[in-house]
């Protein structure tokens, strides 16, 4: 399979899967653009695995499939050569300093959902989150390229996936308790006076809410420093992406318990908004 057409599967699965990730990566220039899709696109197979149907048996294997995968391109080999994904994923390797290894930290967090794991403290929430979404920082770190100290941009990619999951996590409580998954801190839900599945009381879960949604605007307001370190296409993407999840946590924390009645979302056109003002250099 030629990479032109990998790429064009790889901006498809992204434009449909992921909307706000896609507001984003509009704005860089072209082979940028393709290589985040590549990367979204590898993300969303992960995910798709570990948020699947399968017994926990099978979705494991699967992981361990995708395992296999992502070793066989950070050693600089394709398993499949007529998959789009890896074939993507491959020319991307080959034209930026990817550190495709990482791929695994996301493979570790969905075996985490697929095992159930409990989480009893923030730490290990947010090493949930760091596995799932900071490692996509970091691996798009490898594709924009930074000013500055790299390893200082990768903690502060650190700290904005932890923020972007964190406000996921709020968000979905009620999509994630329908898959009997529970990933606020169990040392904090008891704090607050919560049933363990967060299915009320309803004020002492919007307290709950409000006070992690807190602790995601700490992470926000320490990891968007990352934007300083980017150049100005990568900055306004990232801005973009970023914004669109700080602009939704505000409506959480703004009405707590309104995330007990469903998914909350922001619309289209405020979406399109923040995008616009990311790519003027407004990032707030």
């Amino acid at each position: 399979m030629k990479a032109a057409d990998a790429y064009q599967r790889c901006e498809e699965i992204t434009r449909v899967e992921a909307r706000n990730f896609s507001y984003g990566i509009r704005l860089l220039p072209k082979p940028k653009r393709q290589a985040m899709s590549a990367l979204y696109a590898m993300a969303r197979r992960i995910d798709d695995v570990g948020d699947g149907p399968l017994p926990q048996d099978e979705k494991l294997a699967g992981l361990a499939e995708i395992r296999a995968d992502i070793d066989t391109l950070a050693d600089g080999g394709l398993r499949d050569p007529d998959d789009p994904v890896l074939v993507g994923l491959r020319h991307a390797i080959d034209r930026f300093p990817i550190p495709a290894a990482a791929l695994n930290e996301i493979v570790a967090g969905c075996e985490q959902d697929a095992v159930g794991k409990v989480y009893t403290t923030i730490a290990e929430t947010e090493e949930y989150c760091r596995l799932v979404a900071g490692s996509v920082g970091r691996l798009s770190l490898g594709v924009f390229g930074t000013r500055g100290d790299p390893d200082q941009a990768a903690k502060l990619a650190d700290v904005l996936g932890i923020a972007l999951q964190l406000t996921n996590i709020l968000r979905d409580i009620v999509e994630d308790r329908g898959m009997g998954r529970v990933y606020l801190p169990a040392a904090d839900i008891e704090r607050f006076g919560c049933a363990p599945d967060l299915t009320g009381p309803t004020d002492a879960v919007g307290a709950l809410v409000a006070f992690e949604a807190e602790r995601a605007e700490r992470h926000f307001a320490e990891g968007l420093k990352l934007l300083g370190m980017l150049d100005h296409r990568s900055r306004a993407c990232t801005g973009a992406m970023a914004g669109i999840y700080h602009r939704l946590l505000a409506r959480i924390a703004a009405t707590p318990t309104a995330v007990m009645e469903g998914r909350l979302s922001l619309p289209t056109r405020e979406k399109a908004w923040v995008a616009v003002r990311s790519l003027a250099g407004v990032t707030t």
